[in-house]
This record gives C-alpha cells, sequence and structure tokens, in this order.
C-alpha cells in the first residue's frame, strides 16, 4: 500500500489515544431454576430479588438528559439453561395517552416501544435487538454501524399489559436465536431501549453519546450468566404453496414445495440454504417508463437474499436481483418473418449462504447460486417452425467475504464476486479490499477501497480488466462535521454480472462541509446544514460530465413537524458521454439549478400529511420540468390506517436519445408527463394477523415534439427526414390484497390475490379514463396463492426421535 497509506494508519494510530467512550453500566443477571410464565404480568416473585438496571438517559432529541422520574424504567434480566428472561416496567403518569397502533412484525407504527440490545461477543461489532410494542408487536433486527436489518427474523417470546402506572413487557429470548462464545462466564455487551412516542423521545440506559460517530460500542454489560452452552441451532422451515393464474391465455394451476434450513455450524458461523424457492409472494416493484441508457435498479424482496446480508454487502459489489434477473444474451432476428421470444428471468434452483464472525473479530460469509439453463424460442411466421436456442446456461454465482474488525469501531474486508456461466459464455470475477478506519472516539474517519474487474468474453470480444478506486478522510462526529475524497473508475471496470455499476471512465472529488444542533432549542428538535462541491470528469477527454454545489437543510419542529429544503446547482455546462448510446458519443447538457421543499407532520396526529414540490430550470429556453407528490394518511384507529400518494411530474422541452439512422444518432426534444398513484390500507386484527391492500397505477408518456442530430461536438441540430414515430405512452397496474396469520412461533399462513396489467404503445392519447381502459381490456393478470410455511426446532423434536 506503499509509505502514504503507512503515514495515514499511523496518523490515525496517534489521535486514536486522545479520547475514549464513557464509564460502562453494569447489570448482574440472576439464575433460576422455576419456570416463568411469558404474560406481561411478572407474577413471580423471583422477579423482584433480581438487579435493576435504571436512570435511563434521552438518546433523542436532548441527548444525556435523565428521564422524567413520572418516566422511570425499571429492567431486570433472569435466564435458566435456555433462554435469557427480560422484565421491563415502564412508568408514565399518563397512561391513557400511550399511543399503541397495531402493525405487522417489523413495522413500528404509531406506538410506544422497549428494546434490548444484546452484544454476545462484547465487541461493539454486532447486536441483536429485539423490540416490542405497547400493543405486543414484535420486532428484531441485526444492527451494525451500517445499519440494521430487520429482514433478520428470530424465534422469541414476548407479552405486554397496559397498567394504571404505565406498561410492563416480559420478554424470553432462546439462547438459540443470539451468538455468543462457549465460555464458562459469559460478558456480553447490553443496552436497553424506551421510545415515548407521543413525545418522540427516544431513551438507552447506557448513554449513547450523540457526538461520538458510533452507537454500537456505547454500552453497557450483562454479567453473571455462567454454565450455559449455546444449544444446537437447526431449524427447518418447510413450505407449500399453491397459485391459481387467470389471464387472457387461460387459466393456469401450480403448486409448490420445498424447504428452508437454518443450521449453527458453531457459536459464530450459520447455514441457511434454500431447496426449491418459491418467492411468488414478494412484493411487486414499481415498474417506470425508462428513456435513459441505464436499467431501472429494483428493491431486493426475497427474504433469503435480505436476511442476514451485512457482510455480503462490503464494497458494494452485489445486487442480488442478478441472480434469477434477465438473461446474460438475447435472442433477436434479421429476417421479417423470424420472431424472437426471450425469457425475463432465470429460474433459481438453489442458493445457500454461510457467515459468522469469529471471537477474533473475523467475519467470513460465502453466498453461492445456481440458476437454470434458459432458451429462448424463435419462430418463422411462414412454415410455423420453432428453434430454441440457449440464452442463459447453467450459472454459478458466488460471494466471498473476510472482514477483520478491530478495535470496536474500524475493519478491512476482502471481496470476491464470480460469475461462471457453463459453455461459451461471459464469466466475470471482481475483487475488493474495502477499509473503514476510525480513530477511538470516532470523531475521525478514513474510508476507501480498491476494486478490480475481470471480464472473460466469449466470440470475438477481448478480455476486460479494470479498477475502481476511491478514498475519503474526515470528521463525523460533533456539531461540525465534514469529508474530502476522490474517486477514479477506469474505461474497463465492469461490475455489472453479480453488481450494477451505472458509469465508468471517470474520476472524481469533493468535499462536505456539515453542521447539526445536538440538543434541541427554542425553535428546532433537530437542525442539519449541509454543502457540497461535487466535480466528475471523463477520463479520455477531460471533459466536465458533473458540477454541483449542493446545499441541504434538514430539520424536525419542537412540534415534531418535519422540513426539508435542497438547492443543487449546476453553474457550467457539462457532457453526458451515456446519452448518446455509443462509445466517446456525448452530449452539451445546460447549466441548471434543481431545488425541492419537503415537509412532513408529525405522524402521532391521526391525520398526518407529506408535501413535497420539487422543479428543474435550465438555462436552455422552455428547457424545466417540476414536480409534485402529496402524501396523506390517516389512522382511523390503532388497527386500521390508510395511506395515499399521488404524484405528478412535467418535463418541458426533455431531450434525450431515441434512435439511430445509419450512423446518425437521433434525439428527441419531447414532452414528458407522469402520474402515479398509490393506495395503502393495513388493518390489523391482532399483532399476529393482518390484512393488508397495497395498490398502484404509473403512467407516464414522453411525446416527441421534433427529432435531433447528435453532432461530434455534442450539439444537436433539427433533423427533417427521420419520421419514425418514437413516442411512449406506458401504463402499469399493480393491485395486491393479503392476509398473513403468524399461527405459531416463525410459522404463518399468507393469502395473496394479486392482479397486474401493463400496456405500451406509441400512440399518445392523454385521457386518464382511456389508459385504464387499455390496461384492463387486454392485459389484466390474476394470481391467487396461498402459502403455509412451518418452523421446526430441532431441539423440540429430538427428544421424539
Amino acid at each position: 500500500m506503499g509509505k502514504p497509506f503507512s503515514l495515514i494508519l499511523l496518523f490515525f494510530a496517534i489521535i486514536s489515544t486522545f479520547d475514549s467512550y464513557g464509564q460502562r453500566k453494569n447489570l448482574q443477571a440472576k439464575s433460576i431454576s422455576e419456570n416463568i410464565s411469558i404474560d406481561g404480568k411478572l407474577n413471580e416473585a423471583i422477579w423482584n430479588t433480581a438487579p435493576v438496571a435504571t436512570d435511563f438517559l434521552m438518546l433523542e432529541p436532548d441527548n444525556g438528559r435523565p428521564i422524567s422520574p413520572n418516566k422511570k424504567t425499571d429492567v431486570r434480566i433472569l435466564y435458566n439453561n435456555d433462554a435469557i428472561y427480560v422484565a421491563a416496567i415502564l412508568y408514565d403518569d399518563e397512561p391513557q395517552k400511550i399511543l399503541k397502533e397495531l402493525t405487522q412484525r417489523d413495522n413500528f407504527g404509531t406506538a410506544d416501544h422497549f428494546g434490548i440490545f444484546i452484544n454476545g461477543f462484547n465487541d461493539g461489532q454486532q447486536d441483536f435487538r429485539f423490540f416490542v410494542s405497547s400493543s405486543g408487536v414484535q420486532m428484531d433486527c441485526l444492527a451494525t454501524e451500517g445499519g440494521e436489518d430487520y429482514s433478520w427474523d428470530a424465534i422469541w417470546d414476548s407479552e405486554v399489559s397496559i397498567t394504571e402506572y404505565g406498561w410492563v413487557v416480559e420478554m424470553k429470548i432462546p439462547y438459540a436465536a443470539l451468538r455468543f462464545s462457549n465460555d464458562e462466564k459469559q460478558t456480553w455487551g447490553l443496552n436497553f431501549y424506551r421510545e415515548i412516542k407521543r413525545d418522540r423521545q427516544k431513551y438507552t440506559w447506557n448513554l449513547i453519546d450523540m457526538k461520538i460517530g458510533a452507537a454500537l460500542p456505547q454500552t453497557g454489560q450483562l454479567e453473571g450468566i455462567e454454565n450455559i452452552k449455546p444449544p444446537t441451532r437447526l431449524f427447518f422451515i418447510p413450505y407449500s404453496s399453491f397459485y391459481v393464474e387467470n389471464n387472457k391465455e387461460g387459466t393456469d394451476n401450480k403448486f409448490k414445495a420445498g424447504m428452508d434450513i437454518k443450521y449453527g455450524i458453531n457459536d459464530s458461523f450459520t447455514l441457511d440454504a434454500i431447496l426449491v424457492p418459491d418467492f411468488g409472494q414478494t412484493k411487486y416493484d414499481n415498474v417506470v417508463l425508462n428513456l435513459g441508457p441505464f436499467e431501472q435498479q429494483f428493491n431486493e424482496n426475497r427474504p433469503f437474499f435480505t436476511e442476514g446480508t451485512d457482510l455480503f454487502n462490503k464494497g458494494n459489489l452485489l445486487y442480488s436481483r442478478r441472480i434469477g434477473g434477465s438473461p446474460s444474451t438475447y435472442l433477436y432476428s434479421s429476417d421479417e418473418n423470424v420472431i424472437a421470444s426471450n425469457p425475463s428471468t432465470v429460474n433459481l434452483i438453489n442458493a445457500i449462504k454461510i457467515s459468522g464472525r469469529t471471537s477474533s473479530g473475523l467475519g467470513i460469509g460465502v453466498l453461492n447460486a445456481v440458476t437454470e439453463k434458459t432458451y429462448g424460442t424463435l419462430r418463422n411466421t411462414q412454415t410455423n417452425e420453432t428453434n430454441r436456442v440457449v440464452v442463459e446456461p447453467l450459472t454459478n454465482y458466488n460471494i466471498l467475504v473476510l472482514d477483520q474488525r478491530f478495535n470496536q469501531n474500524s475493519s478491512v474486508a476482502l471481496v470476491n464476486t464470480n460469475v461462471t456461466r457453463n459453455g461459451e459464455f461471459r464469466d466475470a470475477n471482481v475483487s475488493a479490499l474495502v477499509y473503514d478506519l476510525n480513530t477511538k472516539n470516532n470523531k475521525f474517519n478514513l474510508t476507501g477501497d480498491f476494486k478490480y474487474s475481470y471480464i472473460n468474453e466469449y466470440g470475438d470480444n477481448d478480455n476486460l480488466n479494470g479498477i475502481n478506486t476511491a478514498i475519503q478522510i474526515g470528521k463525523k462526529g460533533g456539531k461540525w462535521r465534514y469529508n474530502t475524497g476522490a474517486t477514479y473508475v477506469s474505461k474497463e471496470y465492469d461490475a455489472n454480472d453479480l453488481g450494477i455499476t451505472f458509469i465508468n471512465n471517470f474520476h472524481s472529488g469533493y468535499v462536505n462541509l456539515g453542521y447539526r444542533i445536538l440538543n434541541p432549542n427554542s425553535v428546532f428538535n433537530t437542525f442539519k446544514i449541509n454543502t457540497n462541491y461535487y466535480a466528475e470528469f471523463q477520463n479520455t477527454t477531460g471533459r466536465l460530465q458533473k458540477g454541483e454545489i449542493n446545499i441541504d437543510f434538514t430539520s424536525t419542529s419542537i412540534k415534531n413537524d418535519y422540513y426539508a429544503i435542497s438547492v443543487y446547482i449546476s453553474p457550467l455546462e457539462t457532457y453526458d458521454f451515456y446519452e448518446a448510446r455509443v462509445d466517446e458519443r456525448f452530449v452539451n447538457l445546460p447549466k441548471n439549478v434543481y431545488s425541492s421543499f419537503y415537509f412532513s407532520s408529525n405522524y402521532n396526529r391521526k391525520f398526518a400529511l407529506d408535501l413535497n414540490p420539487y422543479f428543474t430550470v435550465t438555462s436552455e429556453k422552455n428547457r424545466v420540468s417540476y414536480g409534485l407528490k402529496i402524501a396523506p394518511r390517516y389512522r382511523f384507529s390503532d388497527k386500521l390506517l390508510m395511506n395515499y400518494m399521488i404524484e405528478a411530474y412535467n418535463q418541458n422541452s426533455d431531450r434525450g436519445w431515441v434512435a439511430f439512422d445509419g450512423d446518425a444518432i437521433i434525439f428527441a426534444e419531447r414532452d414528458r408527463r407522469t402520474l402515479t398513484n398509490e393506495l395503502g390500507l393495513k388493518y390489523s386484527m391482532n399483532p399476529k394477523m393482518t390484512l393488508n391492500l397495497a395498490a398502484r397505477h404509473y403512467w407516464s408518456y414522453a411525446e416527441n415534439n421534433q427529432y435531433l442530430t447528435l453532432q461530434n461536438d455534442g450539439s444537436l441540430t433539427s433533423n427533417s427526414t427521420f419520421t419514425v414515430n418514437k413516442n411512449s405512452n406506458f401504463s402499469t397496474w399493480n393491485f395486491d390484497l393479503s392476509y398473513s396469520w403468524w399461527f405459531a412461533p416463525g410459522s404463518q399462513i399468507s393469502v395473496l390475490y394479486r392482479n397486474n396489467a401493463t400496456d405500451s404503445r406509441t400512440e399518445i392519447d392523454r385521457r386518464l379514463g382511456n389508459n385504464f381502459k387499455n390496461l384492463f381490456n387486454n392485459n389484466l393478470n390474476n394470481i391467487l396463492s396461498i402459502s403455509v410455511r412451518y418452523f421446526i426446532d430441532y431441539n423440540s423434536i429430538k427428544n421424539k426421535f
């Protein structure tokens, strides 16, 4: 890494000795032999003999302020050979005002909450967090400094009760839901959390100082647990699903069955496997009319690829939608009598992942998936003969991560992703070194990476070798925060086989400066202002691709309404090297200013409103865009909530690529209109049974006013000879009505009725009703599915065998 990098490490080693975290609180757990009934009543006398954790301190908004005596919080912990037991008494002098909205699991909603944060290795690296709302809804997650992963679900028990003096929480957390060493005497990192929703106040038992840039190391300690052994962590989750699909082609019935397996290899590592996967009930994608040069990126909604993936996201090399996504090749025909049909997705055969972290802080992650051989079809319309052609062979996807953490707040990781396709198809390999170094007080930070990609092209294409490297250094703690960084990406860098890369062949630099208040004042509960200066240049020509000055204000008022203002200024003409779709060709972009205002009223109120107007003006005459998003919500009761969103977006005299005409690159000056409507209804019958409705209608059209020819200098000139209709009128509809019942721990019955439709044409029709008619008359697809998943713990059945 050379002398400069060594000097940077030495600098961080020196200044890391200046500060340390505050004193950590301690709590003793008490061993028990009697049974504890999880009923939220604390009737067992043994609870009164356990040591108490109390004296909570505010996390937000007035960081460090002691909790009011009439909101006193007392927590006790018991343990036996199977689990730890948690009892929390949350005093409240106005218990009738406790907010307690019923929601689905992992949705906090508008309710008070209690939580426990456990780090079984006491290393400040990862928390297992368990929350219960005042209505009895469970939330759990894996937490690192990178964020909280709520797709992780553990099996544990909890009950709550509202009392005349507040509310009570009782929890049982089996050791199978945790990770810890096999030491005879355990010392765990521990913190407790309380949120009083009506006041929008959050408290923790051990102070989390907001002036420090990392929260996880700022925990107390749990001591007193002795002579326990981690149980066998082996879980089977068989499932069966039945689908009835109806469309204009007829009706089709499908039955699927499979199994998920989770196995604790040891106290640190877990194996997850899916056999015969079924993702038929995952959330639909919010598809849009995409006229740009890049693909639309979608969220990952499949649980296997979202749960516990913190390790695999190191270096941002994994875009898991590649697995089971579109084929890597496609069929086309120059013969007008031959129609090419291409599949939209590739079926996943199976997938496994192994992940965990040793007691020395070494995280190891391996994810492997296999997709099946997939064919496209060529059909001759005259002879009606068909020919099947492989568009995606049997393919193996693999990612390996080695992540060494140290000093409770720093890490260095090695990452490798590999895609191997059987036969004469493209293979890809990407490797990365990723580092995140922090001073002991977490105020100063150095991050960066070095990535190398290798593409084994097939056919007449050459192999490609590319690099992508970035570095950032700055201050992330305290009122004033700043950082600066730079990035270099070579022309040949390509991580798109298992990741997602939009642009390459550029270098950039930026400076960022921000200020925030750490405690409320007479006007604001929170306030932040941030300014960023960014410049990006194309490597080959040195032309400016992007040059921006950004200013952002965000704040929360005393009444807990949220406000944000953003202004992005591009004061210079820039050059877009991607819109032309031809290597090294570019189009000139005008100077422009983008501004937006965002308001979100306090969600504690039954009626709340989100409002977001935004606009862009440019130095080109009539080339402007503007939009407005309005999202009201109304909470009819603790059980019933309605959300609605409408967004209208207009682009006048927009300019973009539409076609090739021989050697000419054709652009169009066009007007674009987009209207999006979304409706959500949630009715929770109890903490384990919920009915949900989600509906979305999206309509967008682009009407070309005149065609233009791109010149070599990036300018556009009028073209009167190109007359092909390249207008776009696109609409899509999604409707999901779902019922979910967690009928046993980890076991679920779900019923989904879904209908969806898509319509795309070149004729522009500005009447909303006609677009609805086109959708429902020709393309409506209806699916009814029923799925049952049953959780089996090996420990509960082993004696039966």
